[in-house]
């Protein structure tokens, strides 16, 4: 997930310009203390030990603020980490992860299933029991047909909805002759889905697939009506399943939510839906939204932390460090060589790139040890799987310009000529392309810088096969959050060769190892846990032999800790504070 990831998925980012005093984060109440109840500050890093501020008091609205746009609302055509989290306000999945500091937050529970899945056929079986009682925002009754088509949209319709994942595309078990719900006349839909009553959905795959739970816990499998589907249009009316519903929604501007009044707490254990009206506003200036986080008024949704300028006065004020938080959240931070480009298709050509790159340099344009640790792998510490290893060492980290030279001329190759791609609302990124472009220059390889829009990036450029051969990008910065917290649900999706889309692709490299998807495919359906991590651990290896990806930081996120009650930091949402039970006061 795009942190997403992303960020994964994918990682994030938040959004327009406050209007007066009038915008203020806790409208029609009081403000929330920051501070524990003897007033003192709960001290660093608390949200990724505990809960802080936990209140149960409803009222008020609560204002999110983004950066950029979305990839998407529709929870069925989105990959970004922040929108996993958001979306579960409006969307119910299968499961979803229970709200916990830290590593706590990977546990995985219940939501729209009444429990678990029931596994059979040595795993390729997956059966799911709706809870009694579910119900639309219009109160029509939310059944297992929808649960079924749902997934049929988000994953077999990609040339209409292609942002998200396509992890049901690739494991059920007809799904290289069905031809998506736009396309198929049929009353049947997907064989491979069994809806034989209204609240039993079965899911048959090709494989044994191990953590199909985790799988389910993605917003493509919150129900969606098919009568009221518009495709690509569903986003500006979103039938909503969770406890808060979409007042109004403009396009690239703001979403306004309310309550859904239809919802039922006897159905939902996990949520307590405090806010009276959620506002989402969109492309306001990054450092306005820290300034406006500080001053009590919004919450940062993209959740990457605070800007360069805002991180100098946190640091460095006693009382505003206490109340910020500093996590990891199963992120890397790294550069994709692509191998359909020449003449990185040249592993030499690539290994010359791995040697470069001065990494403590490109740490330092980040803003230092705060935003993560110097990475040589492609698992993060806290993804398992990862095993430290460092192929391409280098001393002090700051790159080896004569082994790069050396592996120039093994490529045949003594000066290269390629662009980097970054996104341009980002600016830490474009200031790490920046230091990485200085590295490579140093040993011959020319890269001039594009920039490109995060909610674009996937769509139109970076992740858009065609258009990087094209337009010669050799290389793209990428930041990546596990899917789910294993190997598989980190790696999958940016190393597995059947994960390539032509739109919306996050294998950026093109990388196609018949070894790594076998591997891959082997561990999904190992159930012993430890092998399976031994398996991932062989992937991450495998990879950094063929140089498809420059690790360059364990991404942790700095977060200013906004004005706001119950905020947990949590790994499920890459360090992001989990926004399921946000109150605004005491």
């Amino acid at each position: 997930m795009e942190g997403k990831a992303p960020i994964m998925r994918r990682s994030a980012l938040a959004a327009i310009a406050v209007i007066g005093s009038a915008s203020m984060l806790l409208a029609g109440c009081s403000k929330a203390d920051s501070s524990s109840d003897n007033g003192k500050s709960a001290g660093v890093n608390a949200a990724t030990k505990g809960v802080v501020n936990a209140s149960d008091k409803k009222g008020g609205t609560l204002t999110y603020e983004l950066s950029d746009v979305p990839d998407s609302f529709d929870p069925g055509n989105t990959y970004y980490a922040y929108m996993y989290n958001l979306s579960r306000l409006y969307a119910r999945p299968l499961m979803t992860f229970k709200p916990g500091a830290g590593q706590q937050g990977n546990t995985l529970v219940p939501d729209l299933a009444a429990s678990k899945g029931e596994s059979s056929d040595g795993g390729k079986t997956w059966t799911y029991k709706l809870r009694a009682g579910l119900k639309y925002d219009d109160g029509t009754p939310i059944t297992s047909k929808d649960v079924k088509y749902a997934v049929e949209r988000s994953n077999f319709a990609r040339d209409v909805l292609s942002l998200g994942p396509n992890y049901f595309q690739q494991f059920l078990a007809d799904s290289d002759t069905y031809k998506g719900p736009y396309k198929d006349n049929s009353a049947d839909g997907l064989s491979s889905i069994a809806t034989p009553d209204d609240t039993t959905v079965v899911f048959h795959l090709k494989q044994a697939f191990q953590e199909f739970d985790y799988l389910v816990a993605a917003p493509q499998t919150a129900p969606v009506p098919q009568a009221k589907d518009k495709g690509v249009d569903y986003v500006k009316h979103i039938v909503s399943s969770g406890p808060y519903k979409f007042e109004s929604y403009d396009d690239g501007k703001q979403a306004v939510l309310v309550r859904n009044t239809n919802w039922d707490a006897k159905t939902d254990p996990l949520r307590k839906p405090l806010p009276d009206k959620i506002v989402v506003k969109l492309k306001v200036n990054p450092e306005t939204i820290d300034q406006d986080v500080l001053a009590g008024n919004a919450i940062d949704l993209g959740g990457t932390g605070v800007q360069a300028s805002t991180q100098a006065k946190l640091l460095t004020d006693p009382a505003k460090k206490a109340d910020s938080d500093n996590a990891y959240g199963g992120r890397l931070v790294y550069m994709a060589i692509n191998t359909k480009v020449k003449p990185f298709d040249n592993v030499a050509c690539r290994k010359a790139v791995q040697y470069a790159i001065d990494k403590t340099s490109v740490q330092t344009a980040e803003g230092g040890p705060v935003r993560g640790d110097i990475a040589s792998t492609v698992l993060p510490p806290d993804i398992p799987g990862y095993q430290k290893s460092d192929v391409y060492a280098t001393t002090g980290n700051k790159g080896d310009v004569t082994k790069a030279k050396d592996q120039l001329s093994a490529c045949g190759q003594q000066a290269i000529t390629t662009n980097i791609t970054a996104r341009s609302d980002r600016q830490q990124e474009i200031d790490a392309a920046t230091a990485i472009i200085a590295s490579l220059k140093k040993v011959g390889i020319n890269a001039s810088l594009k920039t490109y829009p995060s909610g674009k990036y996937f769509t139109d450029y970076a992740g858009v096969p065609k258009f990087t051969e094209d337009n010669n990008v050799g290389l793209m910065m990428m930041q990546w959050g596990a899917d789910w917290p294993s190997g598989y649900g980190f790696l999958q999706q940016i190393l597995n060769g059947k994960a390539i889309s032509q739109s919306g692709n996050t294998n950026l490299s093109q990388y196609d190892n018949s070894d790594v998807n076998d591997l891959l495919g082997k561990a999904i359906a190992t159930e012993d846990t430890n092998e399976r991590n031994a398996l991932y651990t062989q992937v991450d290896k495998k990879a950094m032999d063929d140089a498809s990806i420059v690790p360059l930081a364990y991404f942790k996120v700095l977060l200013a800790r906004p004005k706001a009650t119950n905020l947990v930091s949590t790994s499920a949402f890459s360090g992001q504070y989990d926004y399921l039970n946000i109150g605004t006061s005491k």
